[in-house]
């Protein structure tokens, strides 16, 4: 409808414009003083008029004074002859200049015909115009099963991406790799009797570079990447999905050998019967035809479908057994080396300055994705740019990490002095029980500055990347979650509503030490079975297999461990008062304590380790 009304405006603007020229080719731009042919010869015959056209029967006279008549004479007599039988004087005629113009055709037409022929100009394109649009329409009908794929040109060096090119990750690139090789040279492979996969499965949270990753593998084997999402099969009419899949892979086998990615495949490559619609809705028939597509009489195709999702749990069975998805590869998030490798990359077009420690940033930033080390990095130039720098400095780095933890800093949110303390405090009391029990995590800096949803917020990270979580890591962890809350109850005798976050992470862990890790008295078992996703990709609820009494039990535990870690957290900060007073006004002074400044203060403490 856009470009129908942009059309219809070009043509009202065309006609507009050649109007204006006709009128202003007929209007003269001065008036000009109609005479007889009487006058005429009179003025003549006064030596008053300098020179006369003649363009056809109308006379353009020009006087002496530059003034300008015009007249008109008869169409069957000459000029000469006209003006004789007016009694002109011929002696005075011989003194005026007298020009005979011939008419042009293109004047005649332009003057005559087309003011009739313009109308019939226009309404001629409108119906032309009318008729394209109406051809336009049809062709987006017939094309609306066509697929919606966008392809990577193997040859297109600039956006042509390689392991090289890709940090870490060593294991999935050496699962691809026989995947590069298998569309190099599949020959070998089909005289040994081996399958080409006719599927890879990408596993991993978001953010881990699936989508890289596989164009890494097109980029390798140099063959055209179709990249489409799960989503744009989906419309409103059932089989559109289909047909696009259909002629998805009829492209693909006109280029092959090829690489189809599909990203979130899980957008349509949900367990079929689970949805709305029975068994006849869109999506439904849509994975239908995927599996047709990749399990179906042609076996000779180098066609790969590369699919990535970080839901595998809602995947149709048929969609990942052998024949479809013959592999599924698992990306993790990067430990610490490879975070250092990813830094590394993701710097190489950023000015550093030359005391800029990426392993120091790689070991602050456990649990985060390629994709958050990107953001941390470019969240770092912003901020280097806003502080007019010509480099990035740590400084920019650390508070980087902790924009991208924690969210922006809140400097301008007024808060009352007696606020202020209880949140030095509070903080004050994570920390320091945290840096007096052996298992918990190291404390690396304490701030007193709102960020998000946090009055202020203790950053602890573990010296090295953990796979596995001990017993005894969990109890002191909860014994540092609740150092806060005890800390308000030890200095002020009241709490207030700033350890709600904290008594929820904690509530959270201990109910998973009770019912998911058989870390309790309860004995090595689990409780509660968790239904898969259905719609929303999320729980809907918890089929309990156990009784009335044994989840009393599950309740009792979960509060036999919260109270202990906060008698623990309590006996703690008693102990050592002296140093949560001292921590607390330094806060209250500096706002923020790096690693240094706060060991400083805390001084060697004794690290304890209390039994349950």
């Amino acid at each position: 409808m856009e470009k129908i009304l942009k059309n219809l405006s070009t043509l009202i603007l065309l006609f507009l414009l050649v109007s204006g020229i006709i009128i202003l080719y007929q209007s003269p731009g001065k008036k000009v003083a109609p005479v007889s042919l009487s006058e005429l010869v009179a003025e003549i015959n006064q030596d008053q008029v300098k020179t006369i056209t003649v363009e056809s029967n109308v006379l353009n006279i020009e006087l002496q004074d530059g003034n300008k008549q015009k007249a008109s004479k008869e169409s069957e007599s000459s000029l000469s002859e006209t003006l004789t039988n007016y009694g002109i004087d011929t002696e005075k005629l011989k003194g005026v200049s007298i020009t005979v113009k011939e008419a042009s055709g293109w004047s005649f037409w332009l003057a005559t015909v087309l003011p009739f022929l313009l109308p019939f100009i226009l309404i001629s394109a409108f119906i032309w115009f009318m008729m394209r649009q109406a051809q336009r329409g049809n062709a987006q009908a017939l094309s609306f099963g066509t697929s919606r794929a966008r392809m990577l040109d193997p040859k297109d060096k600039k956006k042509r991406t390689t392991f090289a090119d890709i940090a870490g990750a060593e294991e999935t690139k050496t699962e691809l790799e026989e995947v590069v090789d298998f569309l190099k040279h599949p020959k070998k492979f089909l005289s040994m009797g081996a399958k080409i996969p006719k599927g890879v499965l990408l596993l991993g949270p978001p953010g881990t570079g699936k989508t890289l990753m596989a164009k890494a593998v097109a980029g390798e084997a140099g063959v055209p990447f179709f990249n489409i999402s799960g989503s744009e099969f989906v419309e409103m009419f059932v089989g559109v999905g289909a047909s696009r899949v259909r002629d998805l892979f009829k492209q693909a086998k006109k280029n092959a050998p090829a690489i189809v990615f599909i990203d979130e495949i899980d957008a349509v490559g949900r367990h079929r019967g689970a949805g709305l619609g029975g068994g006849h809705d869109e999506r439904e028939q849509t994975l239908n035809q995927i599996l047709v597509e990749m399990d179906g009489f042609e076996t000779d195709t180098s066609v790969i479908v590369i699919a990535a999702t970080n839901r595998p749990d809602v995947l149709d069975p048929a969609l990942l057994r052998p024949g479809r998805f013959d592999r599924r590869v698992t990306m993790d998030l990067p430990d610490i080396n490879e975070r250092d490798q990813i830094l590394v990359i993701h710097t190489k077009n950023k000015p550093l300055e030359a005391d800029v420690k990426l392993r120091v940033i790689a070991e602050r930033t456990p649990g985060f994705s390629g994709a958050d080390l990107a953001n941390l990095l470019n969240e770092a130039a912003i901020l280097a740019t806003r502080r007019n720098k010509k480099t990035i400095g740590m400084p920019e780095l650390t508070e980087s990490i902790e924009k991208v933890m924690l969210g922006p800093e809140r400097k301008s949110r007024v808060i009352n002095k007696k606020e202020k303390e209880i949140i030095a405090y509070h903080e004050g009391g994570h920390a320091l029980v945290g840096a007096s029990l052996l298992h918990a995590d190291p404390v690396q800096k304490v701030s007193i500055i709102s960020r998000g949803h946090a009055g202020g917020y203790t950053l602890s990270v573990p010296t090295e990347d953990k796979g596995l979580h001990s017993h005894d890591y969990f109890l002191d962890e909860l014994a540092m979650f609740l150092g806060g809350y005890a800390s308000e109850k030890l200095v002020f005798g009241d709490i207030t509503t700033g350890p709600s976050s904290d008594l929820e992470r904690a509530t959270n862990m201990a109910r998973n030490m009770v019912m998911r890790y058989g870390m309790s008295r309860l004995g090595a078992r689990t409780f509660g079975k968790k239904d898969e996703p259905v719609f929303l990709g999320r729980e809907m609820h918890e089929e309990r297999n156990y009784s009335e009494k044994t989840a009393q039990d599950i309740d009792i535990e979960v509060s036999h461990l919260i109270d202990h870690a906060f008698k623990r957290a309590t006996e703690i900060l008693t102990e050592k008062r002296a140093i949560l007073e001292v921590l607390a006004k330094t806060l209250l002074e500096k706002e923020t304590l790096e690693k240094d400044e706060f060991d400083a203060i805390v001084g060697i403490v004794t690290r304890t380790e209390v039994p349950v």
